[in-house]
């Protein structure tokens, strides 16, 4: 097994991690990240396979779990109820319950909202330049999202703050500020929900809150704490991925002057697999081991870690002709970019929809748009977004 080498932190790799991603789909089946200490996948079919495999889930069995240090333990208590972070029959269970509330007609009936809120948004637009990942990309997900919940959407800028921080347990490199900041974000957070909870509980409404209340199988319902996690993990998951899906993407349409095409609804599924395919906004997705086993003639143990890049799943040849050329008619399997198996990501039908909706909306009212300062990557890696995105309209 090769042994490859490669900061996530170095500015060059987080501008562009692609040639390492192609060296490292060259190595084989499975390779070895020194820099994070564990194996990791590159290649389609292998990071498909490991997603897939049940013996691969997200939790470290209990005797092998670090101990966490008091200071975090805020995070940790959200996180432990999390379905993003559980395994079977717990994840299961859970992922059921929200299922219920969060059907394709709950996610479908927010169309209209969403094409008022761009035009709104668009309608605010300055005259001069201006970053619209501030004007556009940032307050539509998150907007969306509090409204599908029903949480004021006044408090949007608290979300987003709070989101942000919380994220920041996540990346590559984070310091002991970041930390304290999501602890202090958490503990927000967590205030906030208890009282949109109570409210909800006492005058149920139609938002997803109370659907996620009244949601029942087999007798069983979300816990207190669980249904204050899922919401947490929905309000973040919710509407980060689409603040950097939609940066990116109204970046490559510009670089590659396909403002006419964008324009039109008819092309906006493909483009937006298309977008999620070459920049996704996330690009790993770590697996825990359950059980020893082989797999790729390499001895797995229980309580390993395993990085799925999905970012360069998406860019492999075998699976995408000219990987590296964005086509914004492409049509091949389904890209990586929300994940596969168990954890395959509840909110992407509500993703696809806002960049679907997003990107024709902002190109047809600004046809004209351009970029008025070389864009950059923010060094958050594994996510993948714009630090800001200077355009006029």
């Amino acid at each position: 097994m090769q042994v490859l080498s490669q900061s996530p932190t170095d500015p060059a790799f987080v501008q562009d991690p692609y040639p390492f991603y192609h060296r490292a789909r060259a190595a084989g089946d499975l390779f070895f990240w020194e820099d994070y200490g564990q194996l990791a996948a590159a290649g389609y079919a292998q990071v498909k396979r490991l997603l897939k495999d049940r013996r691969l889930g997200r939790q470290m069995p209990a005797d092998l779990a670090p101990a966490i240090p008091a200071r975090l333990q805020p995070f940790y208590d959200v996180e432990a109820n999390s379905m993003l972070e559980l395994n079977p029959p717990r994840h299961t269970r859970l992922r059921g319950l929200v299922l219920r509330a969060f059907t394709s007609a709950t996610v479908e009936a927010q169309r209209p909202a969403i094409e008022a809120l761009c035009a709104d948004l668009i309608d605010r637009f300055p005259s001069g330049p201006f970053d619209l990942l501030d004007a556009y990309c940032r307050p539509l997900p998150v907007i969306t999202i509090a409204t599908l919940l029903g949480v004021d959407t006044r408090r949007a800028p608290d979300l987003l703050a709070w989101s942000n921080a919380m994220v920041g347990m996540y990346q590559a490199g984070r310091t002991r500020a970041m930390e304290d900041a999501a602890m202090e974000a958490t503990q927000a957070f967590t205030a906030f929900l208890a009282e949109e909870i109570a409210r909800r509980r006492a005058t149920p409404a139609d938002d997803l809150i109370s659907h996620l209340i009244a949601a029942e199988a087999e007798g069983e319902k979300l816990s207190a704490e669980e249904l204050t996690s899922t919401v947490i993990l929905l309000l973040n998951a919710g509407h980060e991925a689409t603040v950097h899906s939609l940066g990116n993407g109204v970046k490559l349409v510009c670089e590659h002057e396909l403002a006419g095409h964008a324009s039109t609804t008819e092309n906006a599924p493909l483009l937006t697999e298309e977008v999620l395919r070459h920049a996704p906004p996330l690009h790993i997705f770590e697996r825990i081991a359950s059980e020893d086993f082989e797999i790729y003639d390499t001895q797995i143990e229980r309580g390993q870690r395993i990085s799925c890049l999905l970012a360069a799943a998406n860019r492999d040849p075998d699976a995408y002709p000219n990987p590296d050329t964005f086509n914004p008619t492409r049509r091949g399997p389904s890209n990586m970019a929300f994940g596969a198996g168990l954890h395959f990501c509840v909110g992407a039908p509500l993703a696809r929809l806002e960049l679907q909706i997003a990107l024709p909306a902002l190109f047809s009212a600004c046809p004209q748009l351009a970029i008025t300062e070389p864009p950059r990557y923010a060094p958050v890696y594994h996510f993948h977004g714009l630090e800001k995105l200077l355009v006029t309209a």
